[in-house]
């Protein structure tokens, strides 16, 4: 009979440990480096501006989504890049223990977007735009007939949301839109806004409140997921 292979004794098992952990601490080290937070990069750009490049690209979609959902596209692309532009020039008063960046962008967007509709007289078409993000198409592809009605009915919905949406007090609609639309947090949307986290809040009740008043009984509110839910994954 073959003899018994032996166990490896407990030095070399832990021989092995240490050198895997060494081994995939070098990996994560070199991943790190290759993929630096928010608050690293931000934090680089200081001295090598360039590298606030890394901000850009990663948050830069993001933004640009902010916009299109409340503009013509032909204005997104020069509001976002002055987003950019503004943070890049603020950048030193960053909070560089927030890893990311994203809040903070988002309060850019906000004072960009407020300054561009106010200096053009555009509130009420920013607040039409809100209409149509979420129109049918033409209703000729391979859905048929019932598709077609689903659509159309869903799309009155909507409708009847935006206009909904129109009525609200700006600053509790700005609080609802960002909780639902940019899947911020409740802590995030008080960066972005800067103010305290129990006046989003109240801002956001407020708004969900007069939302159900003005819509028909058991009309839906445009967000995915619960703000309990939002709390307790972003803290």
């Amino acid at each position: 009979m073959p003899a018994a292979v032996r166990e490896p004794d407990r030095s070399l098992r832990a021989t092995l440990v240490v050198a895997d952990n060494r081994i995939n601490g070098k990996h994560r080290r070199m991943a790190d480096e290759a993929h630096p937070s928010d608050a690293e990069a931000i934090g680089t750009s200081l001295s090598d501006p360039t590298a606030f490049g890394i901000v850009f690209e990663r948050h830069f979609d993001t933004i640009f989504g902010f916009f299109a959902r409340r503009v013509p596209r032909s204005e997104v692309g020069d509001l976002a890049a002055e987003t950019f532009r503004l943070a890049f020039d603020a950048r030193r008063r960053f909070d560089r223990s927030s890893a990311s960046a994203r809040p903070w962008l988002y309060g850019f967007a906000r004072n960009v977007l407020r300054h561009h509709v106010r200096s053009k007289g555009r509130e009420t078409v920013a607040l039409r735009r809100l209409a149509a993000v979420s129109s049918p198409g033409d209703g000729d592809g391979d859905g048929g007939e019932t598709a077609l009605v689903d659509a159309l009915d869903a799309a009155a919905r909507w409708t009847g949301v935006a206009a909904a949406l129109a009525e609200l007090e700006p600053i509790d609609r700005e609080a609802l839109l960002l909780l639902a639309w940019e899947d911020l947090s409740y802590a995030d949307i008080a960066i972005a806004t800067g103010v305290p986290v129990g006046t989003v809040r109240s801002r956001i009740h407020r708004a969900r409140t007069r939302l159900r008043e003005l819509l028909d009984t058991g009309g839906q509110l445009p967000i995915n997921r619960t703000d309990s839910q939002k709390e307790l994954e972003h803290g």
